[in-house]
């Protein structure tokens, strides 16, 4: 004879997630109220020259959109497996549609997506901006070819300095004043990039790019090319060398001198 049946009761618990949305937003915006310097520098070095005071923000901004983006998720993915995980072998009601819940996954990645190309188009804008010709400048030709560098500086009478693979050119700016860099290529695209800088463009051929920086540190700041241009682009390097306004006259003599 079978024995009867026995319910078996489960015990429930409620599981609310770890952060509400609300307790994220706070934690967002007392990340953005803090200054730049108050946060982590996230591996780029700061101050080097006037586009890192810029990047950097920028840099730290997308960092903690991600971050309270990700816990958010993370806690809507924790909240929903705890909170509708299968107890019994009812089947759960079915649905074909939630408008609400649809506009919110919607509207909201819509509006993240608006603020980072807001914030970036602004930078960005800022950072390629040409002053007028009025304004004292020093402007150096950067040409890149395969596979290295060339270096003209107007402050020479165009004299060019002309790297090799074996031997890679250094670029040479003046600490503290403003210098402006016109990019082309002789064959094909490469991709004129200075890490330290927070800063790369293109080198293209037949065109002119153009951008300005003031160097803030002294110092010796590895770049290369970083786009992928022929069997030799691990080659294409080279070192911006950021000194003194009376070293850079002084090397700038130099050059004049040897291409009298």
């Amino acid at each position: 004879m079978p024995l009867p049946s026995r319910a078996i009761k489960r015990k429930t618990f409620r599981f609310a997630p770890p952060l509400s949305p609300l307790s994220l937003l706070a934690i967002g915006f007392i990340l953005t109220s803090c200054s730049s310097a108050e946060l982590p520098a996230l591996g780029f070095p700061r101050n080097v020259t006037d586009i890192n005071d810029r990047s950097l923000n920028l840099w730290q901004g997308a960092w903690i959109a991600a971050f309270v983006v990700g816990a958010f998720t993370v806690g809507l993915i924790l909240w929903a497996a705890f909170k509708f995980r299968r107890i019994d072998d009812d089947l759960p009601p079915q649905v074909s549609y939630h408008v609400p819940l649809e506009l919110v996954y919607t509207v909201i990645p819509f509006l993240i997506v608006a603020v980072l190309f807001y914030f970036t188009a602004r930078d960005e804008s800022a950072i390629i901006k040409i002053s007028p010709s009025t304004v004292a400048m020093h402007e150096i030709k950067v040409n890149g070819f395969q596979w290295s560098w060339q270096f003209s500086y107007k402050d020479a009478n165009d004299a060019t300095v002309t790297g090799t693979p074996k031997a890679p050119p250094t670029l040479y700016v003046p600490q503290g004043e403003r210098v402006r860099l016109t990019l082309t290529a002789s064959d094909v695209v490469h991709g004129f990039w200075v890490p330290a800088f927070m800063m790369q463009m293109q080198n293209l051929p037949g065109a002119q790019n153009q951008f300005e920086f003031t160097a803030n540190k002294l110092g010796s700041y590895p770049g290369r090319c970083n786009i992928l241009c022929g069997r030799n682009h691990s080659q294409m390097l080279f070192i911006v060398k950021v000194v003194t306004p009376v070293e850079y006259q002084n090397y700038v003599n130099s050059l004049k001198g040897s291409a009298a």
